[in-house]
């Protein structure tokens, strides 16, 4: 294997860093992305039962904020109300969407990377290629002048090696493609619990303020 990696070229190592990349962007997001860390289904239950007759004490807040990204969601508005009783629906409303858009920034971190390596993999593939063929070409004509002819084995034996930069850019794009359609799927589903969680939670809000 690195035999292969060494005979071709100096255009397959920004690929190997890619894919080294892309592994830890998998992982972290494997890692970041669980259901107990951003949306637990049972919190916006427990939310509202705390809440149910008045505002719970600051350290009940507190520990909601940092159960997870939509404690912090929740926690905000409980706070607004807190800091302003008087708080409008709509300054309300205002303040749990700020605490979202906060939230769908930190679910996103990493994707446009992970995308970007999706996309670039398969060129950088293709310019390890081009170059590869350039410098063949190059020295076989440089063997035809000087010798009267080309090796033909070592013409194929030098496109075997730099086609190696095209099929090892799909390897690193495919997988990196996929996870972050996966994520990117994920993702948008946490954001529409949540969104439907802090539309529950505001008209839950509204009629303790009243």
């Amino acid at each position: 294997m690195f035999s292969i990696i060494q005979a071709a070229g100096w255009p397959i190592w920004p690929l190997l860093a890619c894919s080294i990349v892309a592994l830890a962007l998998v992982i972290e997001r494997f890692s970041s992305l669980k259901t107990m860390k951003i949306a637990p289904p049972k919190l916006l239950g427990e939310a509202m039962v705390v809440s149910r007759t008045a505002l719970p004490p600051p350290d009940v807040v507190l520990k909601l904020e940092q159960n997870s990204l939509l404690g912090e969601v929740l926690a905000s508005g409980l706070r607004a109300l807190g800091a302003n009783p008087r708080i409008s629906e709509a300054d309300l409303r205002s303040t749990l969407e700020g605490a979202g858009r906060q939230a769908a920034h930190k679910l996103e971190r990493y994707l446009a990377a992970l995308a970007t390596i999706a996309s670039a993999a398969p060129l950088l593939g293709l310019l390890g290629t081009v170059i590869g063929m350039i410098e063949i070409f190059g020295a076989q004509s440089g063997n035809t002048s000087n010798a009267g002819g080309g090796n033909p084995a070592q013409l194929a034996q030098g496109i075997s090696i730099a086609l190696y930069n095209t099929a090892f850019g799909l390897m690193v794009a495919i997988p990196a493609l996929i996870f972050w359609r996966y994520f990117r799927a994920r993702v948008d589903g946490y954001l529409l619990s949540m969104e439907l969680a802090a539309e529950q939670f505001v008209r839950h809000l509204n009629r303790l303020r009243k």
